[in-house]
């Protein structure tokens, strides 16, 4: 069994099996239930294995103050036409929501968990999930680490705007508690610039799986299209996060750099197709190649006609397609003229290894 696994339920994540897609609902919901019930099944319809929220309250995860007094907003947030506090005040999840999403999500058979950015959150979602996501921005919050650690269930962790001395520092918190990590690149820019291809470093899973040898790995992603998801599970990443919505031209913080059904759904057939074609490391003949290998190889053909007992020479022998079994290859030119010939040959014939003695 592959040592490096995370369990979430009856589901393995694991290099043995299939790319795990969490489709981030977040801030898509709008602040109306309905539309994040349609969304989990939105989700599931277009191939996610985990519809996933954010718990919070605005109260709790920004300053009003502090935000209120900047001289201007930063980021993503220029485009926001309400002020800081509001947005997160309509994106946060109304708690008595929980439970009937817990029940739509086991309806339509897709994993619910969340990010909760709130202490008593942390507690309170306990019960109901099967992993913890810690976003980006509390990968510096150690007294949230802890607590997270300490409900010994599957913890995902992005490392958006970190260093490598941010993500080493919070693996060796959590990792003290609790061994079951999946460590996900990640940059929060959400601007959906296509400058940001420049910023995501896939190739830092490299550098992750020298550092955490031992831990699973994954991306969560804010570029439009599938590039980078193609290319991190080519690099090994087993987890894929991505925000999920019902329009791209819908109003709210996140919508317009989301996946919407269609493109989500490619993305997974994308995927499924290169976990495919990734295969073995051991380059071998394929059982599609067996005929193949036949009619495009070069086997010897003689250019004249030989008796029995005479003695094969290599003026004797041009390599043409095709090369049956046991024939003479070209790389055994030198080997084969050591040999005669049993019985009589026609030019134009092949030379096979049985035809010799």
């Amino acid at each position: 069994m592959d040592k490096k696994l995370l369990k979430l339920g009856k589901k393995i994540i694991s290099h043995n099996n299939p790319t795990y897609f969490i489709a981030d609902i977040a801030a898509n919901h709008d602040g109306s239930l309905q539309k994040a019930i349609d969304l989990i099944f939105m989700a599931k319809e277009a191939g996610a294995d985990a519809a996933k929220f954010q718990h919070f309250k605005a109260e709790t995860i920004v300053s009003k103050k502090t935000f209120d007094n900047m001289n201007t907003k930063l980021s993503h947030q220029k485009k926001w036409s309400k002020s800081i506090f509001d947005v997160y005040k309509s994106a946060s999840i109304n708690w008595d929501w929980t439970e009937k999403l817990v029940k739509a999500c086991k309806k339509a058979k897709i994993d619910f968990f969340t990010a909760p950015y709130d202490f008593d959150y942390i507690d309170k979602i306990n019960k109901y999930v099967p992993a913890y996501k810690i976003g980006s921005g509390d990968i510096t919050w150690n007294d949230s680490l802890i607590k997270i650690a300490k409900k010994n269930k599957p913890i995902f962790l992005a490392t958006g705007a970190s260093s490598i001395e941010d993500v080493k520092r919070a693996y060796n918190i959590i990792s003290k508690i609790n061994k079951k990590i999946c460590i996900m690149q990640c940059n929060t820019n959400y601007t959906g610039s296509l400058e940001n291809f420049k910023f995501i470093n896939l190739n830092v899973l490299k550098q992750f799986k020298k550092i955490f040898p031992k831990v699973i790995l994954g991306l969560s992603d804010h570029t439009p299209g599938h590039s980078t998801v193609l290319g991190s599970i080519a690099l090994g990443a087993r987890v894929i996060e991505k925000h999920f919505t019902y329009s791209n031209k819908a109003n709210g913080p996140d919508h317009y750099f989301s996946m919407n059904s269609k493109t989500w759904r490619e993305m997974i057939d994308r995927s499924r197709e290169l976990e495919l074609s990734l295969g073995v490391e051991n380059k071998k003949v394929e059982k599609n190649e067996l005929e193949t290998v036949v009619v495009q190889r070069r086997g010897a053909h003689l250019l004249k006609d030989m008796k029995k007992n005479e003695k094969v020479k290599k003026e004797y022998l041009n390599f043409l397609r095709p090369a049956l079994n046991g024939s003479v290859k070209p790389y055994e030119l030198n080997k084969v003229v050591k040999f005669k010939v049993k019985k009589n040959k026609s030019i134009g014939d092949i030379l096979l290894w049985k035809d010799l003695k």
